[in-house]
């Protein structure tokens, strides 16, 4: 029998992935039980596996959740056709919608480590489309002759870290505005990839 619209399911599942993601953002994934997630959300410790098997698809469904979320919203900007133009929307893009994120950022970055290897085989295919999606900009920009790398796989896998590695500072509020960091990291995206035009 279906479960009905706003049934407790619909409410239980989303709130033990946030709990999930909270607590493995917070104090690690091997530092989590089963058993803290379910008083996080307030359920019995065996009620979880009504939603999950475990807690390895827990955090293999939270990490493929995210980039699924962003390939979709990368999928979701207009692109230009100028490789110049497009390097400055997909780092800006890249820095808004990972500021959004922080627990499931650090969370997709930090625990690949204890992803088991079919799951982490699955995520590094996703992790590979999005990497691709930048490298093709700025094969664009070496063809127009409008960038100056010498080898686009490298530098946009470089080009990732340091967008990513605003979350490890950023705090809104703070002395900076979100616009204001964008700005600043597309000026020294620019330089790096000795763009022209």
């Amino acid at each position: 029998m279906a479960r009905k619209p706003g049934s407790k399911a619909e409410i239980t599942g989303p709130r033990i992935r946030a709990a999930a993601l909270r607590l493995f953002a917070r104090h690690g994934y091997a530092a989590v039980s089963m058993r803290q997630i379910a008083t996080e959300v307030g359920v019995q410790a065996g009620a979880l596996y009504l939603y999950t098997p475990d807690k390895q698809t827990l955090l293999f469904e939270l990490m493929r959740g995210h980039m699924e979320d962003l390939l979709a919203a990368l999928a979701a900007e207009v692109q230009p056709a100028d490789p110049v133009a497009a390097l400055e929307g997909f780092t800006r893009f890249h820095i808004r919608f990972h500021a959004a994120r922080s627990d499931a950022v650090f969370v997709s970055y930090m625990e690949l480590r204890n992803l088991e290897p079919a799951n982490f085989a699955r995520l590094e295919g996703l992790r590979r489309s999005y990497e691709d999606r930048l490298e093709a900009i700025l094969q664009s920009g070496q063809r127009a002759g409008q960038f100056a790398v010498p080898d686009t796989k490298l530098a946009a896998l470089a080009l990732i870290a340091m967008l990513t590695g605003v979350n490890t500072w950023y705090r809104e509020g703070g002395r900076l505005s979100l616009a204001t960091v964008e700005a600043h990291y597309w000026d020294m995206v620019r330089k790096a990839m000795g763009a022209v035009g």
